[in-house]
Protein backbone atom coordinates (compact mmCIF):
# COMPACT_ATOMS: atom_id res chain seq x y z
CA UNK A 1 0.00 0.00 0.00
CA UNK A 2 2.88 2.53 1.04
CA UNK A 3 4.32 1.36 -2.75
CA UNK A 4 0.87 2.85 -4.22
CA UNK A 5 1.21 6.52 -2.68
CA UNK A 6 4.59 6.30 -4.01
CA UNK A 7 3.54 6.02 -6.98
CA UNK A 8 0.85 8.37 -6.80
CA UNK A 9 3.17 10.91 -5.48
CA UNK A 10 5.88 10.77 -7.78
CA UNK A 11 2.69 10.74 -10.80
CA UNK A 12 0.87 13.78 -9.37
CA UNK A 13 4.92 15.51 -8.81
CA UNK A 14 5.51 15.24 -13.04
CA UNK A 15 1.93 16.25 -13.56
CA UNK A 16 1.99 19.60 -11.83
CA UNK A 17 5.06 20.44 -12.75
CA UNK A 18 4.56 19.55 -16.11
CA UNK A 19 5.03 22.83 -18.50
CA UNK A 20 1.43 24.24 -17.99
CA UNK A 21 -0.90 27.43 -17.33
CA UNK A 22 -0.06 27.13 -13.47
CA UNK A 23 3.80 26.25 -13.62
CA UNK A 24 4.24 29.39 -16.60
CA UNK A 25 2.10 32.15 -14.12
CA UNK A 26 3.83 31.13 -10.99
CA UNK A 27 7.42 30.95 -12.56
CA UNK A 28 7.05 34.34 -14.11
CA UNK A 29 5.45 36.16 -11.10
CA UNK A 30 7.94 34.91 -9.04
CA UNK A 31 10.68 35.82 -11.32
CA UNK A 32 8.73 39.40 -12.11
CA UNK A 33 6.93 40.48 -8.71
CA UNK A 34 9.41 38.34 -6.00
CA UNK A 35 9.02 36.02 -3.25
CA UNK A 36 6.13 37.09 -1.14
CA UNK A 37 3.83 37.63 -4.78
CA UNK A 38 4.84 34.04 -5.49
CA UNK A 39 4.34 31.97 -2.52
CA UNK A 40 0.61 34.05 -2.64
CA UNK A 41 0.21 32.65 -5.84
CA UNK A 42 1.47 29.17 -4.22
CA UNK A 43 -1.61 29.73 -2.31
CA UNK A 44 -4.08 30.21 -4.69
CA UNK A 45 -3.01 27.93 -7.28
CA UNK A 46 -3.14 25.41 -4.20
CA UNK A 47 -6.57 26.29 -3.24
CA UNK A 48 -7.44 25.58 -7.04
CA UNK A 49 -5.65 22.47 -6.91
CA UNK A 50 -7.46 21.73 -3.44
CA UNK A 51 -10.74 21.97 -5.02
CA UNK A 52 -9.70 19.90 -8.09
CA UNK A 53 -8.30 16.90 -5.93
CA UNK A 54 -11.76 17.14 -4.47
CA UNK A 55 -14.03 16.88 -7.32
CA UNK A 56 -11.89 14.23 -8.88
CA UNK A 57 -11.62 12.23 -5.24
CA UNK A 58 -15.38 12.76 -5.03
CA UNK A 59 -16.12 11.25 -8.48
CA UNK A 60 -17.38 14.62 -10.15
CA UNK A 61 -15.16 14.85 -12.58
CA UNK A 62 -16.49 12.28 -14.93
CA UNK A 63 -18.87 14.52 -16.28
CA UNK A 64 -15.77 16.66 -17.89
CA UNK A 65 -14.18 13.60 -18.82
CA UNK A 66 -17.37 12.81 -20.99
CA UNK A 67 -17.01 16.26 -22.88
CA UNK A 68 -20.35 18.20 -23.38
CA UNK A 69 -21.40 21.25 -23.07
CA UNK A 70 -20.15 21.76 -19.54
CA UNK A 71 -16.42 20.80 -20.31
CA UNK A 72 -16.80 22.83 -23.93
CA UNK A 73 -18.14 26.05 -21.84
CA UNK A 74 -15.34 25.64 -19.11
CA UNK A 75 -12.35 25.04 -21.82
CA UNK A 76 -14.07 28.06 -23.67
CA UNK A 77 -13.39 30.03 -20.53
CA UNK A 78 -10.20 29.08 -19.41
CA UNK A 79 -8.72 29.79 -23.14
CA UNK A 80 -9.81 33.14 -22.54
CA UNK A 81 -8.32 33.61 -19.43
CA UNK A 82 -4.94 32.75 -20.44
CA UNK A 83 -5.18 35.02 -23.42
CA UNK A 84 -6.53 37.72 -20.85
CA UNK A 85 -3.13 36.93 -18.86
CA UNK A 86 -0.95 36.52 -22.34
CA UNK A 87 -1.95 40.01 -23.29
CA UNK A 88 -1.14 41.31 -19.52
CA UNK A 89 1.94 40.46 -19.80
CA UNK A 90 2.35 42.30 -23.92
CA UNK A 91 0.16 45.15 -22.74
CA UNK A 92 2.82 47.67 -21.89
CA UNK A 93 6.48 47.68 -22.46
CA UNK A 94 8.77 47.18 -19.66
CA UNK A 95 12.18 49.78 -19.16
CA UNK A 96 15.19 48.13 -16.85
CA UNK A 97 14.66 48.28 -13.14
CA UNK A 98 10.76 48.67 -13.95
CA UNK A 99 7.95 46.74 -11.54
CA UNK A 100 4.98 45.43 -12.22
CA UNK A 101 2.17 46.93 -10.42
CA UNK A 102 0.18 43.38 -10.03
CA UNK A 103 -4.17 44.67 -11.08
CA UNK A 104 -4.75 41.46 -8.80
CA UNK A 105 -3.29 40.32 -6.40
CA UNK A 106 -1.28 36.82 -7.02
CA UNK A 107 -3.61 34.64 -5.13
CA UNK A 108 -6.44 35.30 -7.40
CA UNK A 109 -4.10 35.43 -10.57
CA UNK A 110 -3.41 31.91 -9.41
CA UNK A 111 -6.92 30.44 -8.18
CA UNK A 112 -8.40 31.58 -11.48
CA UNK A 113 -5.36 30.17 -13.44
CA UNK A 114 -6.14 27.00 -11.49
CA UNK A 115 -9.50 26.61 -11.41
CA UNK A 116 -10.12 27.47 -15.32
CA UNK A 117 -7.82 24.73 -16.05
CA UNK A 118 -10.03 21.47 -16.75
CA UNK A 119 -7.43 19.74 -18.20
CA UNK A 120 -6.50 19.68 -14.12
CA UNK A 121 -9.70 18.53 -13.27
CA UNK A 122 -9.64 15.69 -15.90
CA UNK A 123 -5.78 14.33 -15.01
CA UNK A 124 -6.70 14.36 -11.52
CA UNK A 125 -9.69 12.45 -12.11
CA UNK A 126 -8.39 9.79 -14.10
CA UNK A 127 -5.38 9.48 -12.47
CA UNK A 128 -7.56 9.22 -9.19
CA UNK A 129 -9.46 6.48 -11.19
CA UNK A 130 -6.54 4.35 -11.27
CA UNK A 131 -5.69 4.23 -7.65
CA UNK A 132 -9.37 3.55 -6.58
CA UNK A 133 -10.30 0.73 -8.83
CA UNK A 134 -9.91 -1.22 -5.86
CA UNK A 135 -10.95 -1.26 -1.96
CA UNK A 136 -8.89 0.39 0.23
CA UNK A 137 -8.72 1.58 4.01
CA UNK A 138 -11.13 4.29 4.65
CA UNK A 139 -8.65 6.70 5.02
CA UNK A 140 -7.05 6.31 1.30
CA UNK A 141 -9.02 8.79 -0.14
CA UNK A 142 -7.84 11.60 2.51
CA UNK A 143 -4.27 10.38 2.23
CA UNK A 144 -4.46 10.60 -1.93
CA UNK A 145 -5.73 14.07 -1.46
CA UNK A 146 -3.57 15.24 0.92
CA UNK A 147 -0.54 14.00 -1.35
CA UNK A 148 -2.03 15.80 -4.11
CA UNK A 149 -2.05 19.53 -1.82
CA UNK A 150 1.05 18.74 -0.16
CA UNK A 151 3.00 18.29 -2.97
CA UNK A 152 1.73 21.62 -4.45
CA UNK A 153 2.32 23.84 -1.08
CA UNK A 154 5.83 21.90 -0.17
CA UNK A 155 7.45 22.09 -4.10
CA UNK A 156 5.99 24.99 -5.81
CA UNK A 157 6.96 27.24 -2.49
CA UNK A 158 10.49 25.57 -2.92
CA UNK A 159 10.37 26.49 -6.78
CA UNK A 160 9.22 30.35 -5.96
CA UNK A 161 12.21 30.56 -3.16
CA UNK A 162 14.95 28.86 -5.42
CA UNK A 163 14.25 31.63 -8.31
CA UNK A 164 14.69 34.50 -5.61
CA UNK A 165 18.33 33.40 -6.40
CA UNK A 166 20.06 36.41 -7.13
CA UNK A 167 22.16 35.18 -10.09
CA UNK A 168 18.51 33.89 -11.28
CA UNK A 169 16.73 37.34 -10.98
CA UNK A 170 19.75 39.35 -12.43
CA UNK A 171 19.27 37.28 -15.42
CA UNK A 172 15.48 37.59 -15.30
CA UNK A 173 15.45 41.29 -14.84
CA UNK A 174 18.40 41.37 -17.78
CA UNK A 175 16.34 39.43 -20.53
CA UNK A 176 12.48 40.48 -19.14
CA UNK A 177 10.66 41.63 -22.00
CA UNK A 178 11.97 39.00 -23.98
CA UNK A 179 10.93 36.04 -21.42
CA UNK A 180 7.40 37.87 -20.76
CA UNK A 181 6.81 37.61 -24.80
CA UNK A 182 8.16 33.83 -24.45
CA UNK A 183 5.85 33.34 -21.39
CA UNK A 184 2.97 34.87 -23.75
CA UNK A 185 3.30 33.15 -26.30
CA UNK A 186 3.52 29.71 -24.61
CA UNK A 187 0.17 30.88 -22.59
CA UNK A 188 -1.52 32.05 -26.56
CA UNK A 189 -0.12 28.49 -27.49
CA UNK A 190 -2.13 26.75 -24.22
CA UNK A 191 -5.01 28.91 -25.26
CA UNK A 192 -5.48 27.64 -28.60
CA UNK A 193 -5.04 24.00 -27.73
CA UNK A 194 -7.84 24.39 -25.50
CA UNK A 195 -9.89 25.86 -28.18
CA UNK A 196 -8.65 23.63 -30.90
CA UNK A 197 -8.45 20.17 -28.51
Amino acid sequence: MSGELWAFAVIMLIGQFSPGPDMLLLTRTSLAEGLRSGWMMVLGISTGLTLHATLAIGGIAVVLARGGAIASGLEGLAALYLLWLAFGLLRKPKFAGEVDIPRRSPYLRGLFCNLLNPKALVFFASVVATFLTRPHPDWWPFALWLIVVGEALFFWCLWVWLLQIPKVRRGYQRFSRSIDLLFALALTGLAIHLLLW
